[in-house]
């Protein structure tokens, strides 16, 4: 009999076919991705490993964002190389073996003439990769390798990859070839978006956007997170999204929302307390990244109010400075310096310049203070945002300023956990402190929020791309239509 798990997610999309990329990406601007990609290493073979077979029970497969970026191709297993000698460029898409008996479960696999003609690209069994690597390894050219981590946030820890290993292993067997690094090289070129990527990544704001507004009719003292996830993705996939959501729903409602990345969405809400809501769809691989918070019983108290008014002034701060040249940095301190004044005027921290002793780490350095701010707004303000919900972006380059074609995400946020104080050292400056705040954390404790809305950078200035509401009176009077 065959498996019935597996039928039933073959039969709703929930398996991954393999299938060349479809939709606004055009098989000439994938190739004109790898040409790109090829012209700026001269001669040289470039070789990059897409994402492996899922072995854990048929979950769906995700195509790696950077070999998505240059192949469009959807299927496990498969690896690219090319060749650029003289000018002259050769490109072979090593793909998964015809295997009958696993078709009759993920379908038929696509055949070399198949592949050429949607492609372009020769196409070889993926069982011949090391061979012809082998080969190629003879012809004195430096071998160019773009990383194949599980997520683009973790290639300096990379060494236990596929595409790792089997390097390591070329090299081994050949001494003499030079291994190049062209994972940066490749990230620069996804970081400025096309025209047919804006549009795809405006769909996923779009999508992600109705399922924001479907569940503040949802939300209520009683339910559960799980009641808000369930209604945001089925939003999602019935309004055009993808089969799984850009990443983990995260839904945290009273002290849950104090934790970035909660997913564990299944704590009942509570009357008084507010929800941060940090969920959104993907649409053929491009991902949306949208945060609301809103109160539990459809208002807002003067604390919540005070604190979600702060985060919201800093996310429009930021805005304005998001210009073609206009450095991150001036972005960066735009936001942080409206979170600091807020949480000077609340009394939580005493001023931009105040310090605590911190336990090493917590702020992405190597010495022992930290500014008090970083107790309550933790994270950076601004991400790129494309085939990965972290994606590269012009402003992480070079001078580190805005251009044209960025995407990214605007997202602070200001988080009173119960217990912070609780990680500090034990050192006369943190007890004279804690002193000075602890009757006003225990006030605003279990108060998070983050308001995250997607942009992308155009001739015509920012855009913004996530429509849904944002003004604390805009979502209490929305709420308060939802009950009626």
């Amino acid at each position: 009999m065959p498996n019935a798990r597996l039928s039933c997610l073959f039969a709703f999309g929930l398996v991954a076919m393999p299938a060349v990329g479809r939709g606004q990406i055009t098989q000439a601007e994938y190739a004109a991705r790898r040409d790109s990609m090829v012209a700026r290493i001269d001669s040289g073979i470039f070789f990059i490993a897409g994402a492996r077979e899922p072995v854990d029970h048929y979950p769906p497969f995700k195509q790696r964002a950077p070999f998505r970026y240059l192949t469009g191709f959807l299927a496990p297993d498969a690896a690219l190389v090319m060749v650029r000698r003289a000018g002259h460029t050769t490109a072979t898409l090593y793909v998964q073996p015809s295997n009958p008996r696993r078709e009759f479960y993920t379908g038929e696999r696509m055949s070399p003439e198949a592949i050429m003609r949607e492609t372009g690209m020769r196409s070889a069994r993926n069982t011949q990769l090391r061979a012809d690597l082998d080969s190629l390894a003879g012809l004195g050219l430096p071998l160019w390798v773009a990383s194949d981590a599980e997520s683009d946030e973790f290639v300096a820890d990379d060494s236990l990859s596929f595409g790792s290993e089997l390097v390591r292993a070329l090299h081994a067997a050949h001494p003499a070839i030079v291994v190049k690094d062209a994972t940066q090289i490749l990230d620069e070129l996804r970081a400025r978006k096309s025209p047919a990527e804006v549009a795809l990544l405006e769909k996923a704001a779009q999508v992600s956007s109705l399922g924001h507004k479907a569940v503040l009719a949802e939300i209520a003292a009683g339910k559960s997170e799980a009641d808000v996830q369930a209604v945001m993705e089925s939003t999602f996939r019935r309004s055009g999204g993808d089969g799984v959501p850009a990443y983990a729903s995260i839904v945290g409602s009273g002290p849950n929302g104090t934790t970035l990345h909660y997913d564990h969405d299944d704590r009942v809400m509570k009357a008084g307390e507010i929800v941060v809501m940090d969920c959104a769809a993907s649409v053929q691989g491009y991902a949306a990244d949208i945060t609301r918070t809103v109160p539990v019983s459809g208002t807002f108290t003067a604390d919540q109010r005070a604190i979600y008014q702060i985060v919201r002034d800093a996310q429009a701060a930021g805005e304005r400075q998001i210009k073609p040249g206009k450095t991150a940095a001036a972005e960066r301190d735009s936001i942080g310096n409206i979170l600091i004044a807020g949480l000077v005027r609340l009394h939580l921290i005493d001023s931009a310049a105040a310090i605590v002793d911190a336990p090493k780490g917590f702020c992405g350095q190597t010495g022992d203070t930290c500014p008090q701010w970083r107790l309550f707004a933790p994270h950076g303000p601004s991400h790129g945002l494309g085939l990965d919900v972290h994606d590269p972006a012009q402003f992480y380059y070079g001078e580190k300023t805005f251009a044209l074609g960025d995407a990214l995400t605007i997202e602070p946020g200001i988080y009173v956990k119960a217990d912070i104080l609780s990680i500090l050292p034990d050192t006369p400056r943190n007890r004279e402190y804690a002193q000075r705040v602890r009757s006003l954390i225990q006030r605003y404790q279990n108060i998070g929020v983050r308001i995250e809305d997607d942009y992308v950078l155009t001739s015509s200035g920012l855009k913004r791309t996530s429509t849904a509401p944002r003004e604390a009176s805009e979502i209490e009077a929305l709420m308060r239509k939802t009950v009626q």
